[in-house]
């Protein structure tokens, strides 16, 4: 795999030019020991430092840098005697000027197994400051983490960690990368442009070095393109040579997307079939085809001729075949049918010695005893919460893997009929952002469900910092954890057939993994629905106060869009930190849609994000997500998107924060600086590894023209 490094184009942004520095380093420490090509450098004998080393691989699975474990990751420095690390670096006299700036990559991974007492915790600064994250940072053992931060000026530059006074071990590092952040001037390449160029690369497997925004920065156009650079507008693909590409197959229509497109060479390949008419339409176009000896002219006689041969070959290759398997099937049936009234045969002959047959188990998932939920649970010791359905306690199964145990109350009004629908639903029901259920306990008179346990608890405890030692959530953390709900709701609303409606969507029913993946639970509430119009009459309207949709409740009517309400208050909350219910008083509080709109109506978005972030938040980035959250509770309720546009619009959202978080985003800027291509993550899932780390590190989602607001400040 080839990748052009030091320079990684990011569509948009800017472009890098980078150091990577590791503690130590083997003799041989680039492609292919390292997938990216980086040339790993040791950072040299510092007699104040020694190496710490492991033989056990290192848990990449958190950064996106490596694919798999490292020597580089495996071993780290520490001070001699001491209790700081303290490095420093110059600026780069090529790119030195009043706006340099730098993107800071350290990476950390504990390597020495820690007695019960010893602690190793330490405190990031960067030229003597700290932020949000980088205080009492303690490695985790044999799996690596990443710490990003960018660092402005053109002035040398100092990185210190120094340990905290409960600390007994000295502070560690793995590696560093330092990449010079240069500045973009051209615009991305049209959407429809990116959107054609992509397909094209898909469909034929172009085994070129095509990364990034086709036509931008200018000085790394793909090859085989050239693009026009009007003095607005976005960049344009005005000549694409794929001569001896090894193409194959028919001529795509995607070509068609290119509007501009001037000359299209495509000799010398394997293209097969008629050219189509769309080339002709396109009056500016000059085409190359020669050299493709299956490819032949519109309605060509040789066309003709092979197409009858061929539709000759296709009849006998499909009926010889087609006859063969329904001759094949007849005969399977009748076996099956014989076996199957011997089977019936046998069950009648041997009725009084097995007893009445019992019902079949539907779940496909394992049942437990209500003995075996006393052995795993400690009789119940450890209560995790409490809902409508009933208590949820902390179990271990016999491998020790921690489970949520959900027993059915007594007292609640969900009973049987309401715990076999969830565990049927559940039983089929798959998503990395569903909680999944391992499986459940139907005995006697006692009903449970057996749920993986999620660490890092709800939602609603981490905004309200109920979660101890727990750090307040950033915004972008904020964000990811939207999108995973958001996939999760829109997996229920539209890949389930029939689909599926949650009706109970709320911050305590979105769990958290240790590294907050968020996952949808509590499937209590959930119906099926599967009529024409997407609705169903319920009797009784069932949700909870704050997030239940009014048009739901005064009509007794369930769509998709009750969940997509419910979900927009849900947006606020992530915004805000504050309740469903916003206190204003002692005695009075008003509903979090109402306050908030409060404060946009003058343009107060600054006053209604939760201090809690430090104000490490996009002022773009929080308009665009209130204003998506005020749409999903919409009324009525068609005039709110379906959870499909929800994901895009809040993929969309995430790109200026991770600009922010980076420290490229400039208020400056003109608006059309920061309208993104259409270079998608779905578009680049077939690209290879080094097209991954441009992916993970921006985690953007270009869309094209964002679709009119009408709330913000000015310009947008």
């Amino acid at each position: 795999m080839h990748f052009r490094f030091p320079f990684l184009v990011l569509p948009k942004l800017q472009e890098f030019f980078g150091q990577f520095i590791s503690v130590w380093s083997p003799a041989n420490n680039r492609y292919p020991f390292d997938p990216y090509d980086r040339l790993w450098q040791s950072y040299g004998d510092v007699e104040a430092w020694t190496n710490i080393t492991t033989s056990t691989a290192i848990d990449v699975s958190d950064i996106s840098s490596f694919d798999t474990s490292s020597a580089i990751l495996q071993s780290a420095a520490t001070p001699v005697n001491g209790t700081r690390i303290d490095f420093t670096w110059s600026p780069d006299s090529s790119v030195n000027n009043e706006s340099t700036s730098y993107l800071l990559l350290l990476y950390f991974a504990e390597v020495q197994r820690l007695p019960g007492n010893a602690l190793r915790q330490f405190d990031i600064l960067v030229d003597n400051a700290t932020w949000n994250g980088s205080q009492r940072y303690t490695p985790k053992y044999l799996s690596a983490e990443l710490v990003k931060r960018i660092v402005q000026g053109p002035r040398q530059h100092t990185v210190s960690l120094i340990a905290t006074p409960d600390a007994t071990l000295a502070p560690i590092l793995n590696a560093f990368e330092i990449y010079s952040v240069l500045p973009m001037t051209e615009l991305a390449t049209n959407t429809a442009d990116a959107k054609a160029m992509m397909t094209i690369r898909t469909k034929y497997a172009v085994k070129k070095n095509w990364m990034g925004d086709p036509c931008a920065p200018k000085a790394f156009v793909w090859d085989g393109l050239n693009c026009s650079y009007p003095p607005t507008g976005p960049a344009r693909i005005k000549a694409l040579r794929l001569s001896s590409s090894g193409l194959s197959g028919d001529i795509d229509a995607s070509f068609a997307d290119l509007k501009y497109l001037q000359y299209l060479d495509l000799s010398n390949n394997s293209l097969s079939g008629p050219i189509p008419g769309f080339l002709a339409q396109m009056p500016a176009l000059t085409f190359l085809t020669g050299n493709n000896a299956n490819l032949c002219g519109s309605g060509a006689s040789i066309c003709e001729r092979g197409s009858k041969e061929s539709n000759r070959v296709l009849v006998i290759a499909i009926v010889v075949p087609i006859a063969l398997a329904t001759l094949l099937f007849v005969g399977a049936l009748l076996v099956i049918r014989r076996m199957k009234n011997q089977q019936d045969t046998w069950t009648a002959n041997n009725a009084n010695l097995h007893g009445p047959p019992e019902k079949s188990n539907v779940y496909e998932n394992r049942q437990f005893t209500y003995k075996e939920l006393k052995l795993m649970t400690s009789n119940f010791k450890e209560e995790l919460g409490r809902g409508g359905f009933g208590a949820v306690f902390l179990g271990y199964l016999e491998d020790g893997s921690p489970v949520a145990v959900k027993m059915c109350s007594k007292t609640t009004s969900q009973g049987d009929q309401e715990f076999s629908t969830e565990a049927q639903h559940l039983s089929r029901v798959h998503h990395r952002n569903l909680v999944s259920m391992i499986g459940y306990c139907k005995d006697k008179k006692h009903l449970a469900l057996v749920y993986e346990y999620m660490h890092g608890g709800n939602l609603d405890d981490r905004l309200r910092c109920k979660v101890p030692a727990a750090t307040p959530l950033t915004w972008n953390q904020r964000l990811k954890i939207a999108l995973d709900s958001a996939h999760a709701l829109e997996y229920l609303h539209k890949a389930c057939q029939p689909p599926l409606i949650h009706r109970d969507v709320k911050t305590t029913n979105i769990l958290l993994s240790a590294h907050l993946e968020a996952k949808i639970s509590d499937f209590g509430l959930m119906k099926v629905f599967a009529d024409e119009f997407r609705t169903h009459i319920t009797t009784q309207p069932a949700g909870t106060l704050g997030y239940l949709d009014p048009e739901y409740y005064n009509t007794s009517r369930l769509s998709e869009k009750s969940d997509v309400y419910s979900f927009g208050v849900v947006l606020l909350e992530l915004i805000t930190g504050q309740p469903p219910t916003v206190p204003i008083s002692d005695t009075e509080g008003v509903h979090i849609p109402r306050w908030v709109r409060q404060k946009l109506s003058v343009g107060e978005i600054e006053s209604i994000v939760d201090p809690r972030m430090g104000g490490e938040c996009d002022v773009n980035s929080a308009w665009k997500v209130a204003e998506l959250a005020l749409q999903c509770i919409e009324q009525p309720s068609y005039e709110r998107p379906t959870m499909t546009e929800v994901v895009l619009e809040l993929k969309e959202s995430l790109a200026p924060e991770l600009l922010h978080a980076m420290g490229y985003y400039s208020s400056s800027a003109p608006s059309s600086t920061m309208d993104f291509s259409a270079t998608s993550i779905d578009l680049q899932s077939d690209a290879q590894a080094s097209d991954a780390r441009q992916e993970t590190m921006l985690e953007l989602e270009q869309l094209g023209d964002g679709s009119a607001t009408h709330m913000g400040p000015a310009p947008r």
